[in-house]
């Protein structure tokens, strides 16, 4: 049986671990965590209504349940043309017949950057965010600014959900707490409008949301710096902030940028809908998995790390990056089986999103026909801490996947 080397233990990585098992392929994954991180619920730490613990799935409780190898392990090198992976302990891995890169995406580099902190950035950023709220709120008053950045070269590559998400829930905790009124909540971003790509009857909505819930906004200035209680913008006026939660758009992972991987722009890993690596040169040396052209064809790019195409609206989530993984264990399999009956992604391409607020939420979805976000008062809350357990169970295999899902 083939052997399938993943790098990467997110929602694109773990997902195509489970698939490919599924179909008896060998399969080693390789995470520089030794858990796999629940991204969409982690709103709810910072919050203090879960703990870190309940937005981690160990690894090798997800390996046990399904029979992958599993390396934790960074990797620090990519070499296409000599078919190798290097990591940080030192070993290269080289018996693979499938590479699928799920690694996810590195951050564009703000000045000043030290200064804040993410929700989606480096998992253990959740609970410096939470003693950062608690601080406050022992303080009994502060000034709280939230915000996403862009990313010129790639537009695809914007998280701004979780912000929104997190602003809201830090809303509630301080209503709840009866200080709100002591507190100014501001949500701030280079784009003059942020969050369209949800559409036009959501941005609507969501400024008539932040209006009744007394949230201000600063929309359309480019952040030239962060300092420890501003943020400096181009035309060098500031916004004061006691605490700033700020998501900086995705960019080329910096191992992937110095590898020898076809890139785009912004360095993300150029593909076909197949999720096939595209190679534009004959730098590569024949092999037995190479195309006409002398171009490996037995590596994938899957997830964030991946160059998406489609339209203007598309944003890099974890229900693409498992459609994605999905297609590859399936594309994978139609070639060993000499078939023809390939998978794309960009079919599958729209944004779906249950923004939670903490008395509630919002679903947000968008296609290439329609827009719309529906209001989910107080239910809304425990929908998406409902999928937060199906997420948990269904990828350890206690319980059945929805289809389609």
């Amino acid at each position: 049986m083939k052997k399938i080397l993943i790098l990467g233990g997110g929602f694109a990585g773990v997902d195509a671990a489970i698939h490919l098992r599924k179909l008896n392929y060998i399969v080693t994954l390789v995470s520089e965590r030794d858990y796999f991180y629940i991204y969409p619920t982690s709103i709810w730490v910072p919050t203090r209504e879960r703990e870190f613990s309940d937005v981690c799935i160990n690894l090798k409780e997800l390996q046990e349940a399904h029979g992958f190898e599993l390396r934790v392990d960074s990797v620090e090198k990519i070499s296409a043309k000599e078919s190798s992976i290097t990591l940080k302990s030192g070993a290269v891995l080289k018996e693979y017949d499938y590479l699928i890169l799920a690694m996810g995406a590195s951050k564009m580099k703000h000045k000043g950057l030290e200064h804040t902190l993410s929700i989606c950035g480096v998992p253990e950023q959740s609970l410096l965010i939470r003693d950062k709220l608690d601080a406050l709120i022992a303080k009994g008053s502060g000034k709280i600014c939230f915000g996403f950045g862009g990313n010129p070269h790639d537009t695809s590559a914007v998280r701004g959900g979780p912000g929104f998400e997190l602003l809201f829930n830090v809303h509630n905790l301080l209503k709840k707490k009866g200080i709100r009124h002591n507190f100014d909540l501001t949500f701030f971003a280079p784009m003059a409008e942020p969050g369209k790509r949800m559409g036009p009857k959501a941005m609507l909505l969501m400024k008539e949301y932040f209006s009744r819930l007394n949230i201000k906004t600063h929309y359309g200035k480019k952040i030239k710096d962060f300092e420890i209680e501003a943020i400096v913008f181009e035309d060098d006026t500031k916004l004061a902030s006691d605490f700033t939660m700020f998501i900086p758009a995705g960019d080329g992972h910096d191992v992937i940028k110095n590898s020898d991987l076809p890139l785009n722009a912004a360095g993300f890993v150029k593909i076909d809908d197949s999720c096939n690596v595209i190679f534009e040169n004959a730098d590569i040396s024949q092999s037995e998995a190479t195309n006409a052209l002398g171009m490996p064809t037995n590596i994938y790019a899957i997830g964030d790390n991946a160059a998406i195409e489609g339209y203007d609206w598309i944003a890099k989530q974890g229900h693409v990056a498992e459609v994605m993984a999905k297609n590859v264990a399936h594309n994978i399999h139609e070639k060993e089986n000499n078939g023809s009956n390939f998978k794309g992604y960009k079919e599958h391409l729209n944004i779906v999103c249950v923004m939670d607020s903490g008395d509630g939420a919002a679903f947000v979805y968008r296609d290439d026909n329609k827009a719309f976000m529906l209001p989910l008062p107080i239910i809304g809350h425990w929908l998406k801490k409902g999928w937060g357990v199906y997420c948990r169970y269904s990828k350890l295999g206690k319980i059945p996947r929805i289809p389609g899902m």
